[in-house]
């Protein structure tokens, strides 16, 4: 999907093929409406600091009625719209006190429709209703184990679990709805299992992990018990624009038979993941201004389908 104007760092998941895209540099500040024929379905809000502007936006939300709940971190504040564009509501302010925000990020909703806020720069998250009323906090700055240090995105899962990538501290951390520590994923590095700087994180319905390793240009998948399982460094195509455009030059098409084309095809600051219920993998792909999708393929099996271990009598020697 390249209808993506400048800089995609978050994207929310709608009804009907819709897709809502964050996009944030000085070309464009906005939220991109396409379908998932990548059709343009226009855009919402645009750069400033009025009502249903943004300033620097960072994460991107909708809920059931697919209302879009937007964070700004220079603003610090929430905005609402409604999926057609139009606007709602603001609320936050900025500050340390319960219910106030220092560049706030990642947001996500729990089982119940309350939403959870990552506040970046005081090391914590936050809980609040979708009106703007103030739940419970929890977090602190630090890097012992259940502790953040700039904390970036968020995501739930089915139970009400809670995973925040913890952009400071190299790992992806869950907690209970509560804030217990219940796992630590990961350490800086550059290895299977390992991240820098990781931005995104998302659950699919089996309770797999996704996690947009940003500094190492990649995603990674992690089982629900947080061991590692696999990959992705990107392997893109040209959409349909793309190709229309690239048929009808002959410049470019001749300029693609002759070069590499594979760093093309890599994931360049992947920034945000989202998974629907098809376990589908959207990638925020920053770098080059695209969404990347991904169809995940797996075969669940349950207890009946799992051959008993075969017990064996005892060997011993003498």
């Amino acid at each position: 999907m390249r209808r993506v104007t400048s800089n995609p760092v978050d994207l929310a998941l709608g009804q009907e093929g819709r897709i809502y895209v964050l996009s944030r540099s000085e070309l464009a500040t906005e939220i991109r409406r396409i379908s998932w024929d990548d059709e343009n379905l226009g855009t919402i809000g645009g750069p400033g600091t009025g009502d249903g502007q943004f300033r620097w936006p960072v994460a991107l939300v909708a809920d059931e009625d697919e209302n879009l709940y937007v964070s700004d971190e220079a603003l610090n504040r929430i905005s609402i719209f409604n999926k057609e564009g139009t606007f709602l509501s603001k609320w936050g302010e900025a500050g340390a006190g319960d219910g106030q925000f220092n560049r706030p990020a990642g947001l996500a909703f729990n089982p119940e429709g309350n939403l959870y806020v990552v506040d970046s720069l005081n090391h914590r998250v936050q809980l609040f209703t979708r009106d703007g009323k103030f739940l419970s906090q929890w977090g602190t700055q630090g890097s012992e184990p259940g502790e953040l240090n700039l904390p970036m995105g968020i995501a739930t899962d089915d139970e009400g679990d809670v995973y925040v990538a913890d952009w400071g501290n190299h790992r992806v951390q869950k907690f209970s709805a509560g804030g217990a520590l219940q796992l630590v994923i990961g350490s800086e590095g550059s290895e299977r299992g390992e991240f820098v700087r990781p931005t995104g994180v998302a659950v699919d319905r089996h309770g797999d992990i996704y996690v947009a390793d940003w500094g190492n240009n990649r995603v990674q998948l992690f089982n629900p018990d947080g061991q590692y399982v696999d990959q992705f460094i990107g392997d893109a195509t040209l959409s349909t624009m793309a190709r229309t455009y690239v048929r009808a030059n002959p410049k470019p098409l001749r300029l693609r038979e002759m070069a590499c084309l594979e760093p093309q095809k890599r994931f360049h600051g992947p920034v945000s993941i989202e998974v629907d219920d098809e376990c589908r993998m959207y990638v925020a792909d920053c770098g080059p201004h695209r969404i990347q999708v991904y169809q995940k393929e797996a075969d669940v099996l349950g207890p009946e389908d799992i051959v008993p271990v075969l017990s064996a009598p005892t060997l011993s020697t003498t």
